[in-house]
């Protein structure tokens, strides 16, 4: 094993560095993982434009990720070298309200590897073995870092207790977006309508199974949930986009007494129009993350086929041309889904 290893920092705002740093060594209950690939999110890139409100420079980013164990720490039996592994990000704390109710995605100390605490985007990571979770033989390096957004999706879908025969409608057709489209499709939903304003998103929603996919630049949001589905309309909306237009759009147009869900992150104070949500007695709720029960149904998903992802990877960055990925998503943002960085490159 190497005794130095490469590490990313972003120093501040849009500037990237690369250091040499010791290649930790894991504890008794760690596992080293040598990290193959790393995918970068819309929060990865608020980060890059100093738009996190919970994130302080310098930080080691990278939170979705896969890699291979080349060591286990000495009290760590579940796993063994050579094992193709994703990581679980969230650091909690294990002793609050929420962490021992079994909702640690919500602990009151929560920290998310990447954006409070030092992220994966290093050659090599020691990491509890508690938060590393084995893929399947059958399950790329690529895909594998496409595990936790996925997870996300997943986790969102549950909020929703009657998935089963339901029609679905889904604000955004981002990455979240058209991962949550198959994942409801997965889980039960009957039908799937998804929104966006980019033509070629709706494409690619399209192409991997949504049944109607709809510019809201084009039609009106009312008349494309009555066109696809009746006038019933939905029994969810889901808020992947995440902005005053889309939530009133989910507001003014949600079948009385249905249930919105929120899905996407807010960057400002929203303004909607609470009096029409009271007088429709709708539900609004909320997704937040994930729990380890929602990475084994996203792996279950992809293994069995009945999720794809590769037609969500747009392009490869090598390791070194982090800043390069940045700013290839700044000049391409509505040909871009996901982005992945080559930490190291092979598929062994």
């Amino acid at each position: 094993m190497q005794k130095e290893m490469k590490q990313q920092l972003m120093t501040a705002p849009g500037e990237i560095i690369f250091r040499n740093v010791e290649t930790p060594v894991p504890g008794p209950d760690q596992v080293l993982v040598k990290i193959k690939r790393i995918g970068v999110c819309g929060s990865d890139i608020h980060v890059y434009h100093g738009k996190h409100p919970y994130t302080k420079y310098p930080v080691t980013q990278g939170h979705e990720v896969s890699g291979k164990i080349v060591r286990l720490g000495e009290y760590v039996t579940e796993f063994k070298e050579g094992q193709k592994v994703t990581i679980e990000p969230q650091v909690f704390c294990g002793r609050c309200y929420p962490c021992l109710h079994g909702k640690y995605n919500l602990c009151e100390s929560l920290k998310v590897m990447g954006f409070q605490t030092v992220g994966t985007a290093s050659e090599y990571f020691a990491v509890d073995a508690s938060k590393v979770t084995a893929l399947p033989e059958g399950i790329s390096y690529d895909d594998g870092a496409m595990i936790e957004p996925l997870a996300v999706t997943v986790h969102a879908v549950r909020r929703f207790k009657e998935i089963e025969g339901s029609k679905v409608a889904i604000l955004g057709a981002g990455p979240i977006g058209i991962l949550l489209a198959q994942t409801a499709a997965a889980m039960g939903a009957q039908k799937v309508l998804i929104t966006d304003i980019s033509d070629m998103r709706l494409e690619l929603a399209r192409r991997v199974g949504a049944d109607y996919a709809v510019n809201t630049a084009k039609v009106n949001f009312s008349d494309a949930l009555t066109e696809c589905f009746g006038p019933d309309k939905a029994d969810v909306i889901f808020d992947c986009a995440g902005n005053d237009i889309t939530m009133n759009d989910a507001i003014q147009n949600a079948r009385k007494g249905s249930t919105i869900i929120l899905v996407a992150v807010f960057d400002k104070m929203a303004n909607v129009d609470l009096a029409k949500l009271n007088d429709s007695e709708l539900d609004l709720n909320t997704s937040m993350m994930y729990r380890h029960e929602d990475y084994l149904e996203a792996l279950k998903l992809v293994n069995e086929g009945r999720v794809q992802l590769k037609p969500l990877q747009t392009a490869h960055f090598a390791f070194e041309d982090y800043k390069k990925a940045y700013e290839y998503i700044d000049a391409n943002r509505e040909k871009t889904m996901k982005i992945l960085i080559d930490v190291d490159p092979s598929d062994d």
